[in-house]
């Protein structure tokens, strides 16, 4: 069973990243495919754009953005599978562009598969 992990795409990718998985529906301002050294972009995964801008990483909403989020993870049954089969035999990591890394949708993203994992 590989590590799942969070890292903004900004940060050196590491030996120990594993698979790197862009999480985000846009590509990150400033970042060279090749810098950001990506292996999938799950574009479907990411939050819907009305949520996204709903939320627009305003830490008052975050509680709500979680449970909307949460709920649209629900119904992305393809995409959770996919994530979940690469950490089967694989480190892997979401890689996301957002500027807090306490407060953004790869954080919920992650609590959400490491909860789906502890019941497996």
């Amino acid at each position: 069973m590989g590590i799942l992990k969070i890292k903004r795409v900004y940060e050196e990718p590491a030996p120990d990243d594993g698979i790197r998985i862009l999480v985000d529906r846009l590509w990150p301002r400033g970042v060279s495919k090749a810098k950001a050294n990506i292996d999938y972009w799950l574009k479907t995964i990411a939050p819907s754009p009305e949520l996204r801008v709903w939320f627009n990483h305003e830490p008052e909403k975050f509680k709500e953005f979680s449970k909307c989020y949460k709920k649209e993870l629900s119904c992305n049954q393809a995409d959770i599978d996919y994530i979940k089969k690469l950490l089967k035999n694989n480190n892997v990591t979401l890689i996301y562009a957002a500027k807090n890394p306490q407060i953004n949708h790869a954080i919920v993203l992650k609590t959400y598969l490491d909860k789906l994992q502890n019941k497996t």
